[in-house]
């Protein structure tokens, strides 16, 4: 899969170890910034991302800022961007599997190098299961937030 990848200032630190660790994981990321820890304003990278995911270059993103939080809810503005923030491992592959969450977000102020190493391959290794057999009624609550998503004219 090819997974948009993108930092601002506060997440910088975290670049060379998620750029690997997506890497390691069989991926192919697609580095969309920043290059430097200048401040930058996180708001503009998750867009990058969830443009990404829209324009189908990528299939899914992660996102790093200071808590992440910042990151998360400007990705879940974006028709189509269903992020998290998980800084445990359990989560990033749960929200993939009964979600279909597609951006991963971590704060780079939260968490050090060896959990991003733990948390990038459980959300990327995940698949969705709603469409698979038995997956009926995790389809269904995803339905739900399509739903909402459009009625809410995003």
């Amino acid at each position: 899969m090819k997974i948009a990848v993108a930092f601002d200032h506060a997440g910088y630190p975290l670049k060379r170890t998620v750029l690997e660790a997506v890497r390691e994981a069989g991926h192919e990321p697609i580095d969309l910034g920043t290059n430097s820890a200048d401040p930058v304003d996180y708001p503009d990278f998750a867009e990058k991302v969830g443009r990404a995911i829209q324009n189908r270059e990528a299939e899914r993103g992660i996102l790093c800022c200071g808590s992440g939080i910042g990151a998360c809810i400007a990705a879940n503005k974006m028709k189509g961007i269903y992020a998290s923030i998980c800084h445990d491992t359990y989560s990033a592959a749960q929200g993939v599997m009964h979600d279909d969450m597609n951006v991963l977000c971590l704060g780079g102020r939260v968490i050090g190098p060896e959990l991003a190493k733990a948390l990038i391959p459980a959300f990327l290794n995940a698949e969705y299961q709603g469409k698979k057999a038995g997956g009926e009624r995790l389809a269904k609550r995803v339905e739900k937030i399509h739903k909402i998503e459009d009625e809410a004219g995003r």
